[in-house]
């Protein structure tokens, strides 16, 4: 039962409609019979000021951010946390006595989804597809897991080596390079793991992030791509090709499961989540 006492959480973005994170999230506060609901918000650009300024009003405990969303929503915050200053970009915010804390839980949701799978990436030599802010916050949860290299593929060079500074002004040890698509068979080379944070694979006739003999001999392919409907083209050719393969869809329930845990202190009725969306 909604009423007086309860809690107020949403996603922001622009549209919303096909999001699965209020069934998900909502799944869990009645597994768990916790006074929390979740709903989804459709913010056109030049409202997030006002609305971010009203969920804090509303009493909202936080909110989720999604497109155009994640990188407009950071000088709206009081704090973010290093993920969202490495990355440039907030999925999640926690509301406290007035104040946002901006956090980004893409890259602990990528990993855990893999760790599930049994995806270990501690010195392995990883080829991440992207170079934009969920890559960003991807590539600082691998380079935490031990990954012993990271060969960053983008269309622009540059926002490659861009990240790479960012993850050595941390303070973290991370040998990588950057490379445009252009030299992908040399970025590949030697690659045990490859990751796509790219937006190929949202629509059912984009082409593969990587040609598919890229797909042979590799131990794990990670897609951040996820469909309500359907697996990427790309999960499905690794499938066929013997490698693990760690699907968008499961990085979306666990970077939702740390989402949650910031908001209500508890742990997650992850299985609930899971039948959710399943």
């Amino acid at each position: 039962m909604i009423d007086g006492n309860t809690r107020l959480l949403g996603l922001m973005g622009h549209p919303v409609g096909h999001s699965l994170s209020p069934r998900m999230h909502n799944a869990s506060f009645s597994a768990e019979g916790i006074d929390y609901v979740y709903v989804a918000m459709d913010v056109r650009p030049e409202d997030l000021p006002a609305a971010v300024t009203g969920a804090s009003a509303l009493g909202f405990r936080g909110f989720n951010l999604t497109m155009p969303h994640k990188q407009a929503i950071l000088p709206l915050l009081d704090s973010i946390d290093e993920v969202a200053a490495v990355s440039e970009a907030v999925n999640t915010v926690v509301i406290e006595d007035k104040r946002s804390r901006g956090y980004n839980t893409d890259g602990s949701g990528l990993t855990e989804a893999c760790r599930e799978s049994g995806v270990d990436f501690s010195d392995r030599r990883v080829l991440l597809l992207g170079a934009g802010g969920a890559a960003a916050a991807v590539a600082l949860a691998l380079v935490d897991e031990g990954a012993k290299e990271l060969r960053i593929v983008n269309r622009s060079t540059e926002h490659a080596r861009e990240l790479l500074s960012k993850l050595r002004k941390t303070g973290k040890e991370i040998e990588g390079k950057a490379y445009p698509f252009e030299a992908l068979d040399e970025a590949a080379s030697e690659t045990e793991i490859i990751v796509n944070v790219t937006p190929l694979g949202m629509k059912e006739e984009d082409p593969l992030p990587v040609p598919v003999e890229y797909l042979d001999g590799r131990e794990a392919i990670c897609d951040a791509v996820y469909s309500p409907y359907r697996e990427t083209a790309l999960v499905q050719r690794a499938r066929e090709r013997g490698a693990v393969t760690v699907t968008g869809k499961r990085m979306l329930l666990y970077q939702g499961v740390y989402a949650q845990r910031l908001w209500t202190g508890r742990e997650p009725n992850v299985e609930a989540m899971d039948d959710a969306i399943s």
